[in-house]
């Protein structure tokens, strides 16, 4: 472990395949897995001892693609552990030694990549009553329980709802730059998102405007934002991830996850521009204008600058109807 620790110091920081440092989240990520990784090499994989990451051979990471079998992990899980293990090889330069799926025994079907969203991923399709779990988490750390009411509203991401300024972020339309015939409400949210694209979110419901409110309660001062003011924000985030474990949102618990809370919102929010409930959800074909203006709305509403985007929140687009 001192060795891996070593490693990560050294060169945690860099993109696996390009000249440039990556995000601090997958650093985070990155970090993490591969600690658990070496320890459930003994725990879970029955090794006497973790090797030395300057050892790690084949036989371990066949014993541990099992181990994610036997798990059900999702298959873009599995892909990611797989190109995290590929980025320690490429700092033991050993490029090559991680091979493709196929070659540990995983079938297509365990580490095919959707493109499209397959089922409804937001807490209420699996059972999860949302303001009852929201009300939970808030006896715990209303802080908290405030972010992921704002990613359930609002559909932001866990690191967007933690940065978000409840004062300094809500604007008056007039503010935003947007053309006039945008103009859906007279407040709208900034979001600065993946690779600082900037996004403007329209307050238009009353549950909107509530999360909001109940932001600003909370927060110290006009320029705070969510997290604890004497925390850092990869503390923050750990403090997130931490409550949604301990009232058991987790994958294995619940069938959900933090993040799906965003899906959840962007699926509403399709139906409310197009009329149906959206494919995964089971709705129907529409007409193609009316799909098609619909998914652009949801990819603009989750930062995404491709239409196609909105697919892995609702799904693939249906046999449609001829456009009104």
């Amino acid at each position: 472990m001192k060795v891996l620790d070593v490693l990560i110091t050294l060169f945690n920081s860099q993109h696996t395949a390009r000249e440039k440092t990556v995000s601090h989240k997958t650093r985070h990520e990155r970090a993490r897995f591969l600690r658990q990784f070496f320890r459930d090499l003994q725990r879970k994989a029955g090794f006497r001892t973790p090797p030395d990451p300057r050892n790690l051979g084949q036989k371990h990471v066949h014993a541990m693609v099992q181990v994610w079998q036997r798990e059900q992990l999702a298959p873009a899980t599995i892909q990611t552990y797989l190109s995290f293990l590929r980025g320690l090889a490429s700092w033991l330069d050993k490029p090559g030694f991680v091979r493709g799926p196929a070659h540990y025994g995983l079938s297509l079907e365990e580490y095919e990549r959707h493109e499209y969203a397959q089922r409804d991923k937001g807490w209420a399709a699996q059972g999860v009553d949302v303001e009852a779990k929201l009300a939970e988490v808030a006896v715990f750390d209303a802080r908290v329980a405030a972010s992921l009411r704002l990613m359930h509203t609002l559909a932001l991401r866990r690191k967007e709802s933690v940065m978000f300024r409840p004062y300094e972020h809500v604007m008056p339309f007039e503010q935003t730059g947007l053309p006039m015939d945008k103009c859906k409400a007279d407040e709208y949210v900034w979001v600065k998102g993946k690779g600082g694209r900037v996004r403007w979110v329209a307050l238009e419901t009353p549950e909107q405007r509530s999360a909001v409110a109940l932001a600003r309660s909370l927060v110290t001062s006009r320029d705070a934002h969510m997290g604890h003011p004497a925390h850092s924000l990869e503390r923050n985030l750990r403090r997130l991830d931490y409550a949604l474990e301990k009232f058991g949102i987790t994958r294995r618990q619940a069938g959900v996850t933090g993040h799906g809370l965003r899906h959840g919102n962007l699926n509403d929010f399709y139906e409310s521009q197009s009329g149906s409930a959206s494919p995964v959800r089971g709705g129907g074909p529409v007409p193609a204008d009316v799909d098609r203006a619909a998914r652009l709305a949801v990819a603009e509403r989750a930062g995404h600058s491709r239409m196609r985007a909105s697919g892995a929140y609702i799904g693939a687009v249906l046999p449609r109807q001829p456009s009104t």
